[in-house]
């Protein structure tokens, strides 16, 4: 669904001399940064124990990542939750124990070590990865240059349509509204990894900018 934003109007020609047209652009941009969710995940009858060896967990993972020359600034937390479990016996609920969740949030720019900052977490205590998503910085320069693609799209088509109903097309548009912006991220769906694993292998692939625009032009019969 476009979320028209009319951008140029010219011209007084007649309404009922008019050509409609959408015009698309689409970039395919390598990223260049990402970012990935790490948890630890501790289970325990007694909340104080399972909350420090939680923390204890954590705070070797930490170490293990700026080991790897992840700097502190680019580790954030993401989740912390304390959960009550129970189980069911004959509609009955049993408390079992506790349940904490730390997530991390880290983010980095050298993208050839996102499997090794996985394989290095899972070995240090993390059981749970989730949200592999890459992007691109510099989101809005791409967008501008794949809306240009857009609006020669449209030009073209209009010219299409014009040559084929021999008619002579204004070359400047009436009117020019942009679609909503699209930019699509790679990433992977939340899973869990699994210690003894073989080395991951995380493909950052492309990020996929699209712009769409529609476009009137007026025409004169020749």
């Amino acid at each position: 669904m476009y979320n028209y934003q009319p951008l140029i109007r010219t011209g007084l020609a007649p309404k009922d001399h008019l050509i409609k047209v959408s015009g698309e652009g689409e970039l395919a941009i390598p990223p260049d940064s990402a970012s990935v969710n790490l948890g630890v995940i501790t289970d325990g009858k007694q909340l104080i124990a399972a909350q420090q060896q939680n923390s204890v967990e954590v705070t070797k993972v930490i170490e293990a990542l700026t080991a790897l020359g992840i700097s502190k600034n680019n580790i954030q937390t993401f989740d912390y939750r304390i959960e009550s479990v129970y189980d069911y016996d004959q509609g009955k609920q049993i408390f079992r124990g506790y349940k904490i969740t730390h997530i991390l949030q880290i983010k980095l720019e050298d993208l050839s070590i996102i499997g090794k900052i996985v394989d290095t977490a899972v070995q240090n205590g993390v059981n749970y990865v989730s949200n592999v998503q890459f992007t691109v910085k510099n989101k809005d320069a791409f967008y501008k240059q794949a809306l240009v693609l857009a609006v020669n799209n449209a030009t073209e088509k209009a010219k299409t349509i014009a040559g084929t109903l021999n008619v002579a097309l204004i070359a400047t548009p009436h009117l020019i509204v942009e679609g909503n912006n699209n930019i699509q991220p790679v990433f992977n769906q939340p899973g869990a990894f699994v210690k003894g694993t073989a080395s991951t292998q995380i493909e950052p692939g492309q990020i996929i900018v699209k712009a769409e625009v529609i476009a009137e032009f007026h025409f004169k019969p020749v």
